[in-house]
């Protein structure tokens, strides 16, 4: 009996025969950083604010504070590491 889901198993040789793209996989890099907004925009955290705080000003830190919309050609390429969006 064949199986109901997407590709079948052949059951004397146990291949399975094509009738679908396989998935495409998500980056696991990309899905802990990013995250999309309801408009579809991608926002990421902002970089430099872990350590050797001391040596910035207030006006840096305060600006790096939150997360940031990504432009559009990182956005691009953002894309194409999150097939299905998250």
């Amino acid at each position: 009996m064949a199986c109901q889901g997407g590709s079948s198993i052949h059951q004397r040789t146990g291949l399975r025969l094509r009738s679908e793209m396989p998935k495409l996989k998500t980056k696991s890099g990309a899905k802990k950083r990013f995250k999309i907004t309801a408009t579809g925009k991608i926002k990421a955290g902002v970089a430099g604010k872990r350590h050797r705080l001391l040596s910035h000003n207030s006006k840096y830190i305060r600006q790096n504070r939150g997360t940031k919309v990504m432009s559009e050609a990182d956005t691009k390429t953002i894309r194409s590491y999150l097939p299905y969006g998250l």
